[in-house]
């Protein structure tokens, strides 16, 4: 019986282990992967130059300059990528990536950030704003 109890009890610390940590390995994998890729391919610029030529999508970000990030659901780019891990599956994840790579139209990126604004509530999307501002005026 004792042993039985055991491995209940061993079972449940990994299934919560796995639970609280899992999340946390994908979305530093995610994280450094995606970093690695935008610096090495160059696109990280070329991101932000798309960004600054697009007034409507400038004024979308820069909804986030002038926001208290302490009050904000998450405040660093990890964090955000944690919360992208659980609100998305990979797939979509992938599938997001892909699209941003390719190019996009307006009515794809008025379609990506609906898709977006569908998953995550409105204190999410504010603080991907204050880390998208941020980033953006770090270059400038």
């Amino acid at each position: 019986m004792k042993v039985l109890f055991g491995i209940v009890v061993v079972i449940a610390v990994l299934g919560f282990s796995a639970y609280y940590f899992g999340p946390k390995i994908i979305a530093d994998q995610v994280m450094e992967q995606v970093a690695v890729e935008l610096n090495d391919s160059g696109q990280l610029e070329s991101i932000k130059q798309e960004i600054n030529n697009d007034p409507q999508l400038k004024a979308f970000i820069e909804e986030g300059k002038n926001v208290d990030s302490s009050t904000l659901p998450f405040q660093t780019k990890e964090q955000a990528v944690r919360v992208l891990v659980k609100k998305f599956n990979v797939s979509e994840l992938q599938e997001l990536q892909s699209k941003a790579q390719s190019g996009l139209t307006a009515a794809e990126k008025q379609q990506l950030l609906y898709d977006i604004e569908g998953k995550l509530t409105d204190e999410e999307m504010l603080a991907l704003k204050v880390l998208a501002y941020k980033e953006l005026s770090q270059t400038e």
